[in-house]
């Protein structure tokens, strides 16, 4: 890799990943408490520590974030139970507490970093139309030609995102997010809650249909398959399956 490659944004230098996740909300459609899922920070965290870079955790507003209840490997749920990686996250203090008073992106300058990751969990398709700051943090990663990358439902920012010109960041690109087939795994899946049968969509969009609306080249690699693409300078990953396919995508990017 050339020097002169816009990837190859601080030479020499160590590696530097800004991760950001969500803040916590509640859910409009089943009234919930929603936030980031732990796999889609940790995984990537893991891969990037690995190959030896900083890696920095973000949030839109700052301060202490919360995961949602089933990406936890301790939920009485068990959907997360053999996450070992994310166990032993949570279970390490100096790692836990990067969650508890995370950076606001509004001091996330893309000089210091090589990459931005937004991941997903339920938050964003909640926050993120209204996360302006970082709708203009991901774009300045993109137009200075660093990374950005977006993961599962934090591919939410996609269908936000616009270029300096006005036009979507997101138009003509070839992207992954979270699929409509397993949007309707997951309405079926909330079925057994007793929510009432209006109530009975986790989300209020869908990936898919957005991406496809704004003109972007939408794919997917089926139901819970770990699966990323990579456009240019820009990575997105289909869902929480998909971390470690999306963060080895950015290493691939960048080098070591």
């Amino acid at each position: 890799m050339s020097l002169k490659d816009p990837n190859v944004t601080r030479p020499g230098a160590r590696k530097r990943v800004a991760i950001v996740i969500a803040n916590a909300t509640v859910s409009t459609t089943t009234g919930w408490p929603v936030g980031f899922w732990w796999s889609e920070l940790t995984h990537p965290y893991h891969v990037f520590t690995e190959v030896g870079y900083e890696v920095a955790v973000f949030s839109p507003d700052g301060g202490q974030c919360v995961a949602d209840a089933m990406s936890d490997p301790g939920d009485a749920s068990g959907y997360s139970r053999s996450d070992l990686i994310s166990q032993g996250f949570i279970h390490t203090p100096a790692l836990r507490s990067l969650i508890d008073d995370t950076r606001p992106v509004s001091e996330l300058d893309p000089a210091d970093f090589d990459a931005i990751v937004v991941a997903g969990g339920q938050a964003p398709m909640f926050t993120f139309e209204q996360a302006t700051t970082l709708q203009q943090v991901f774009v300045r990663f993109y137009e200075a030609g660093k990374i950005a990358a977006a993961l599962c439902h934090g591919t939410a920012i996609l269908a936000f995102a616009r270029l300096s010109a006005g036009e979507y960041l997101a138009a003509g690109k070839t992207v992954t997010g979270f699929a409509n087939v397993e949007e309707d795994f997951a309405d079926n899946a909330v079925w057994s809650y007793g929510l009432p049968a209006r109530d009975r969509h986790v989300v209020p969009w869908r990936i898919e249909d957005r991406l496809k609306a704004i003109g972007a080249n939408y794919v997917q690699a089926g139901l819970w398959r770990g699966f990323a693409v990579r456009d240019g300078n820009l990575i997105t990953g289909q869902q929480n399956f998909s971390g470690e396919e999306t963060a080895r995508a950015v290493v691939a990017a960048l080098g070591r």
